[in-house]
This record gives C-alpha cells, sequence and structure tokens, in this order.
C-alpha cells in the first residue's frame, strides 16, 4: 500500500448505497470528517466527488456489461440513495450496461476509516464490489489494492474482503482474503467499513471484525 487510495464502486446487478445511518456505533471523538457523500440531491452522482470508468474490454476479469458516464439509467441518486444499476440491453459491443464510479482525481488519502452503508444485488452474475487502489497507480498488484466488499452473486450472502499486493494476489493465488457470511445482504442494508493504519488493515461489517491484514510481519487474521 504505498499510495494513497482512491475509492471506487462497480456493479452487476442493483446496488443501492445510502447515507442514512452511515457511522460505526462506536465513533472515535479523535478523528475527523474529510469527505462523505450524502445523497441528499437528486439526478446524477455528484461530479465533484465521482468520476467514472467508460469502456466495455472487460477490466481484466471478463466483465461482460459496458460501463457508462452520465446516465441516469445505470447511476442516479433518489430519496437518498445512490442506485447503481446492470441492464440488459445492447450498448456498443456489449449485451449489458451498468457504472463504475471512482474519485480518482477528486480524492484521496492515506490511512483513515472508510464506512459505506449498502444493499447488495441478488442475482447470478452479478458481482458488486467496493474497492480502494493508488491514486498513481503504475502497475497492478505492485501498488496495492484493498478490497472492502466483495459479493459473488453465485454465491449468495457470503462477503468478501481481500489485500492484493505484489506478493499476495490471486493471480499466483497467494491474495489475503476472508469471508463473512451477511444472510440479508440483499434485502437490508449494512455498513461494510474498513480501518486503515501504518501498521495495519482491519475490514468489519456492522462494526463486526472479520479480516485484518498486518505490516509488520504479512500475517493474516480471521475473527
Amino acid at each position: 500500500m504505498k499510495f494513497k487510495k482512491t475509492i471506487a464502486i462497480l456493479i452487476g446487478g442493483t446496488l443501492v448505497f445510502s447515507s442514512l445511518n452511515c457511522a460505526s456505533k462506536k465513533p472515535d471523538p479523535g478523528r475527523n470528517l474529510i469527505w462523505s457523500d450524502e445523497f441528499n440531491y437528486k439526478g446524477l452522482p455528484d461530479s465533484t466527488k465521482w468520476n467514472y470508468d467508460v469502456g466495455g474490454d472487460g477490466y481484466g476479469n471478463n466483465e461482460v456489461q459496458f460501463y457508462t458516464k452520465n446516465r441516469l439509467e445505470n447511476a442516479r441518486v433518489k430519496n437518498g440513495n445512490l442506485i447503481i444499476e446492470a441492464k440488459k440491453e445492447k450498448w456498443e459491443k456489449n449485451d449489458y450496461t451498468s457504472a463504475r464510479l471512482l474519485t480518482k482525481g477528486k480524492f484521496s488519502f492515506r490511512y483513515g476509516t472508510v464506512e459505506v452503508r449498502a444493499k447488495l444485488p441478488k442475482g447470478r452474475g452479478t458481482w458488486p464490489a467496493i474497492w480502494m487502489m493508488s491514486e498513481n497507480m503504475k502497475e497492478w498488484p505492485d501498488d496495492g489494492e484493498l478490497d472492502i466488499m466483495e459479493h459473488v452473486g453465485y454465491n449468495q450472502g457470503f462477503v468478501h474482503a481481500s489485500v492484493h499486493t505484489k506478493k499476495y494476489n490471486h493471480i499466483i493465488n497467494t491474495q489475503k482474503t476472508d469471508t463473512l457470511y451477511v444472510k440479508d445482504a440483499s434485502e437490508k442494508f449494512h455498513i461494510y467499513k474498513a480501518d486503515w493504519t501504518p501498521e495495519k488493515i482491519d475490514v468489519y461489517i456492522d462494526d463486526r471484525k472479520f479480516f485484518t491484514y498486518e505490516k509488520k510481519d504479512l500475517r493474516i487474521v480471521a475473527i
């Protein structure tokens, strides 16, 4: 994790983010809020906070959707929620559309806590994710990646957290990862949180820690 990180979200299916009660049950009074989107508006995502990845080349994951930009059908804010929706429709050479939002070029940080309140899609073929990558990414995975939440549709309810580095990544099957079962992940909102310090990264769902990556000895701890 060498550089400042930006936040990204992608979706196949319909993913809903909400600002309501998006805070841990035990806030730290010694920390300051440096970035947020409360979704207290309507229409396209706030362009001062979000950029888009655009294209349909699979992004190294054999993804079948085309990621669009500034299209309400795929990403919109309504009733206090950010809704990201994949649709079965022809778009250029792809048969599906969706949206992939990121803060790159708008906001980055080094060390801190990220909390996202989200309700996940259900269905085989969906693969929503909330993750952080380097603002100055030169080569993956050397510059690091943190997956705060990944939910693979064919394994409903099992939520993954992972760290990818040059030494530990899924290409060589050495990634550091763990999973927590959330039976109502697609029916209710849950808070997905990562706490990143110089010493370690802890990942939580609703304040339950289930994954730790420790820098000092590169150990992984499942709780």
